[in-house]
């Protein structure tokens, strides 16, 4: 994985593209507006579970990167477990910079 995907998700994220933070995610998943949800890979293995059983449900694709420092860093905050994209097109872009 590149960084170029962290700078795409911050400027998501400024765009007032992306939710962050456990609960809120989990709410854009239930109301169906995630479209692809990045999760941390020292997230707690209640959340991570969490998080993956709620996208399956829903099927919202759902990448694991590598921290939480990192994950928090790209949209310009403290360490986040997980970040929601609410945007296709962001999501999409992210999709490909990612599988790379």
């Amino acid at each position: 994985m590149k960084s170029s995907w962290k700078s795409l998700l911050g400027l998501a994220n400024r765009a007032g593209k992306c939710v962050s933070g456990e609960e809120l995610v989990v709410k854009e998943i239930r109301q169906q507006r995630a479209k692809m949800i990045l999760l941390a890979e020292d997230a707690s293995a209640n959340t991570r579970k969490k998080l993956i059983d709620k996208c399956t449900y829903y099927q919202v694709p759902y990448y694991i990167v590598p921290d939480r420092i990192e994950l928090g860093n790209a949209i310009g905050k403290e360490q986040r477990v997980t970040v929601a994209v609410i945007d296709n097109g962001f999501a999409e872009k992210l999709k490909k910079l990612i599988d790379q």
